[in-house]
């Protein structure tokens, strides 16, 4: 009866149930469960059913050796996947009746020699209800203590330094437990039997409040009300937490904020908020300050506790400048008991922003975070629990119909996936130059890091060279080749590159596309639209725009934009006006508003110097963000495209881009119409964005017609940063399911280059299966 074969392994049982009589049955799962109390959890519910018997990590498995009343043995079953703990996915492989065997109690076994369990590195995990709890009880040990955990909840992946997960080997191996932890870490009857970050007041981390002006404060409890005091007082303080520091003060206040932008260089990038749990479900605070969707309210309480962007509503008491000129901002909940002490003393949302140099990774370290921001922030609230490696806040928005990651991190992180095809020999892959990710692959499992950063710093590479050696470290896998992005100049192809071991590239859209395929499981042939700002391609020429038709190992282009000389290279991406300028200057059409006042970058641009070839939408975008709304210069990539969706308020008719094939065989859009229609002053500037956008979602449409005409294709992928963008997402998965076709997204990997580096292990997996 195994549950492998295609049929339900209790459905099996059932049949077969006579009520009383006794039997021995051997149950196996497999999937998530083992580091989030599986077994203490398994050892609890035979006791509530009356069986005997044993249960152990076996080979990546949960076996358990059960002895009872057949009824029971089936509702014990029933429950091992119904009351499952929130952490865990079991999946019950098989029910198989054995030879009957009596025992005189239920134990949980150790593993068996030489039958090593399969590795899962466990993500870090929200305080759980019944911490909650204890943490608001007076009468509780723990009452208000900042670091409460137990096996359904608290840090795991950040504080891990090698496996096996034992409490020596995790940064809380220099806090010794108390006699009474000591006693719950035993017990299998308590839930917390085995969990390792285990602690109390008694033996436990501690708060320690630092101010730049009044010294330190050391007593927890002192620390804390340090802590809220400075922001009742309109203070920046950095805050440390699970997988790195947060930059935080009262969001209600313009000025407090206006600073924080001021001291941290960041005029216009949109903060995340954190708002105090409130009413049945948690959000009704949120809902003061947001209109939330069940998706978005769902996945707010979700175990990952993720930002989330959501609408604004305007009635309320937020700053305007916390994301100015935006529709939608980040909110999440407090995930760590010690932000839920804060916000619910602070009785207020507070901002809660990545405390890092821009683009950097997260900052974990005491002593570092001090002598890097000390000119950022006016206090500092440390702990001494050692962070091992930085996890910044994931973050999701709603596209496509479905909530979607932006950025992976904290809570949903490393992400496990399966490739389609096994890999020959283990693969580092270290995707691209923004937004870096790590991906370990072996056989068919690939685990991808969470969110690095950009990788142009000195410390974004010590990071990433850390997280490298530490995914190989707790897997136990040691790679024999590197994957990268084929562009010479980017930090992580210098970096392979320099290693001592084989070095194989990927074309950059083609690991979007792999990525997209992979993760959905498709092996078939298929239209991927791969729109991004900028990616190394094929010809030499930056390519953007493409639609690649094939599958992983086997991608060719088939559909793109007309290229354009783009003057300055790398400054186009904070100065948009050069895109605007160079498609002008391409058509020979004259922009009164140039910032170009010295023609330097005209003659650049007519003797082709410092000039690169592209086809990219995203510079496209930026180009329209420039003349609809004046942005000729940003703070942040992307800034002009967001603020030029934000202003859309409904669709409108779309202008057409004629398609003519190229000598490649490949279908050319020529963006030229839209010009005069971006530039209009007579028309309103949210009229000209509609019409921006419905004409690109339509360019999608008219390019897949094109290739289902030619080649009888009828998926089509969306993939790449661009595809962010929810309203011209959604309208060219309208436009496209509308005439037929099927249309795949992403859903747990982000769209933009933080999947580079799966797209890139699904590639070389796909190239080997194919020889």
């Amino acid at each position: 009866m195994n549950g492998k074969a295609g049929k339900s392994p209790l459905a099996e049982v059932a049949r077969n149930v006579v009520d009383g009589l006794e039997r021995t049955e051997r149950i196996m799962l497999s999937g998530h469960v083992q580091g989030v109390g599986f077994r203490p959890f398994v050892y609890r519910l035979a006791k509530q059913h009356g069986l005997t018997g044993h249960v152990r990590n076996r080979l990546g498995e949960v076996e358990i050796v059960a002895s009872g009343p057949a009824s029971e043995l089936l509702r014990f079953e029933q429950d091992l996947i119904d009351r499952s703990p929130p952490l865990s996915r079991p999946s019950l492989d098989s029910v198989d009746v054995i030879e009957y065997q009596h025992f005189d109690a239920f134990e949980i076994s150790e593993s068996s020699a030489g039958e090593a369990p399969r590795i899962f590195v466990p993500q870090d995990f929200f305080m759980c209800d019944e911490c909650r709890t204890e943490l608001d009880d007076p009468a509780d040990r723990r009452y208000r203590y900042p670091f409460i955990n137990c096996t359904q909840c608290g840090p795991r992946y950040t504080l891990i330094e090698a496996l096996p997960y034992d409490r020596p080997n995790t940064s809380m191996a220099g806090f010794p437990l108390c006699p009474d932890c000591d006693a719950e870490y035993r017990d299998p009857a308590d839930r917390r039997f085995h969990a390792e970050p285990v602690a109390c007041p008694t033996c436990g981390p501690q708060l320690e409040f630092h101010d730049k002006k009044a010294g330190v404060v050391a007593a927890t409890d002192a620390a804390l009300g340090a802590a809220l005091e400075k922001l009742h007082h309109g203070h920046i303080i950095a805050v440390k937490g699970i997988g790195g520091y947060h930059l935080m003060c009262d969001a209600r206040d313009y000025t407090v904020v206006d600073e924080l932008r001021w001291r941290k260089h960041r005029p216009a990038k949109p903060l995340a908020v954190m708002f105090p749990l409130e009413g049945e479900d948690g959000l009704d605070r949120v809902r003061q300050y947001a209109d939330l969707s069940t998706a978005e309210a769902a996945l707010l309480k979700s175990p990952a506790r993720p930002i989330v962007l959501v609408a604004k509503n305007g009635n309320n008491d937020l700053a305007r400048n916390v994301a100015p000129g935006l529709g939608e901002f980040g909110v999440f909940l407090p995930y760590s008991p010690l932000h839920a002490l804060l916000l619910d003393s602070f009785d207020a949302p507070l901002v809660a922003t990545s405390a890092n140099i821009s683009g950097e990774p997260v900052l974990t370290d005491n002593d570092e975070v001090e002598a890097r921001i000390a000119n950022v922030v006016d206090s500092f609230l440390h702990h001494n629990r050692p962070i091992v490696r930085p996890a910044d806040d994931p973050v999701y928005r709603r596209v496509g119909g479905g909530m979607r990651p932006l950025r992976i991190g904290r809570g949903c992180a490393p992400v496990e996936l399966e490739l389609p095809h096994r890999q020959r020999v283990p693969t580092l892959a270290v995707g691209g130059h923004m937004k870096g990710t790590l991906a370990l692959s072996w056989d068919d499992r690939v685990v991808v890091s969470p969110h690095i950063g950009e990788m142009d710093s000195p410390r974004s590479l010590k990071v990433f060279e850390q997280v490298a050696s530490d995914l190989q470290g707790l897997y136990g896998v040691t790679a024999k080749r590197i994957v990268c992005d084929a562009h010479p100049g980017y930090t992580t192809h210098r970096w392979a590159r320099n290693q001592e071991l084989p070095v194989v590239t990927v074309w950059h859209h083609a690991a979007h596309a792999s990525a997209l395929a992979a993760e959905l499981g498709s092996d078939e042939r298929q239209l991927v639209f791969t729109w991004d700002g900028v990616g190394l391609g094929e010809d030499g020429t930056l390519w953007g725009g493409e639609a690649l038709l094939g599958r992983p190992g086997d991608w060719r282009r088939v559909c793109s934009l007309q290229t354009f000389r783009l003057p300055g290279g790398d400054k186009a991406g904070r100065e948009p006006w050069r895109s605007a300028a160079a498609m002008h200057w391409a058509c020979g059409k004259p922009w009164a508003d140039c910032p170009d006042s010295d023609g330097l970058a005209y003659t650049a641009w007519q003797k082709n110097l410092n000039c690169v070839e592209t086809s990219a939408v995203g510079r496209v975008f930026d180009a329209a963000a420039a003349l609809v709304l004046g942005r000729t210069h940003v703070s942040f990539e992307a800034e002009g495209p967001m603020h030029l969706e934000a202003i859309c308020q409904a669709s409108a008719a779309p202008i057409g881009m004629p398609l003519e094939k190229d000598d490649t065989g490949t279908w050319r859009a020529d963006w030229r119409p839209l010009l005069d229609m971006l530039g209009d002053d007579n028309q309103s500037a949210a009229l000209r964005a509609e019409v921006f956008h419905s004409s690109m979602a339509q360019l999608v449409l008219d390019q897949a017609r094109a290739v289902r005409d030619e080649h009888g294709v009828s998926v089509v992928g969306l993939s790449g940063g661009v595809f962010q963008n929810r309203v011209l997402t959604d309208g060219a998965i309208e436009l496209l399911r509308g005439d037929g076709f099927e249309v795949l997204l992403p859903s747990i990997l982000p769209v933009n280059d933080a999947g580079l580096s799966y797209g890139q292990a699904a590639e070389m997996a796909a190239r080997d299966s194919r020889g």
